[in-house]
């Protein structure tokens, strides 16, 4: 149960961190100006399981594939990219916004088909890849998912109160050295292995 609570633990702080200032956020708070708050967070979290559900079988069987030090090393390296991915920062395209603030038939399958798509090859679904190579796929599935609902959950709450003046900077900053640091660490740890 230690193993399964390391995942989920990690893989939350980590994909929480990773969230901060993400595109998902800004679509979130998009969402949640069109419908209710239920429905874009259930919409979220199906398809934040779904992805990270095969993020963590790739990364499982990428682990299994290959030797832990390299894997670590590469990983370590992995969160130093996605550190300067957080300073350069990211947007919605015309497309998304579209999506977002297009009405269809169901507003659960509007979130969730919207944000499935926004997600595949994004740094969160590419950060749980790297987890999963070291931990445990269900508590890096539980953590990654959770964490990521989380953190939309909040830029939900966050917009809602403060509109749209929130400490973009601070936050992007902030989220960027967590990443450097969790970059140092695998990268440390990966060198001890050889």
């Amino acid at each position: 149960m230690t193993g399964f609570l390391a995942a989920s633990a990690i893989s939350f702080g980590v994909i929480f961190v990773a969230e901060l200032g993400d595109k998902s956020q800004l679509m979130a708070m998009t969402f949640a100006t069109r419908y209710r708050t239920v429905t874009v967070l259930t919409g979220i979290t199906i398809a934040t399981a779904l992805v990270h559900l095969v993020s963590v079988g790739v990364g499982v069987w990428l682990g299994a594939a290959l030797p832990t030090g390299p894997i670590g090393l590469v990983a370590g390296v992995a969160f130093l990219v996605f550190g300067a991915w957080t300073l350069r920062g990211d947007s919605l395209t015309e497309e998304e916004k579209s999506k977002a603030q297009r009405t269809g038939r169901s507003a659960l399958w509007a979130v969730g088909g919207a944000f499935f798509l926004a997600e595949l090859g994004d740094k969160t679904m590419l950060a749980t890849i790297t987890l999963a190579t070291q931990h445990g796929w269900f508590g890096t599935w539980i953590g990654s998912t959770v964490g990521m609902v989380a953190a939309d959950a909040l830029a939900i709450v966050v917009g809602r109160l403060l509109g749209r003046n929130l400490p973009e900077k601070a936050i992007k900053y902030g989220a960027a050295a967590l990443f450097a640091v969790f970059g140092v660490w695998l990268i440390i740890d990966a060198i001890g292995q050889f």
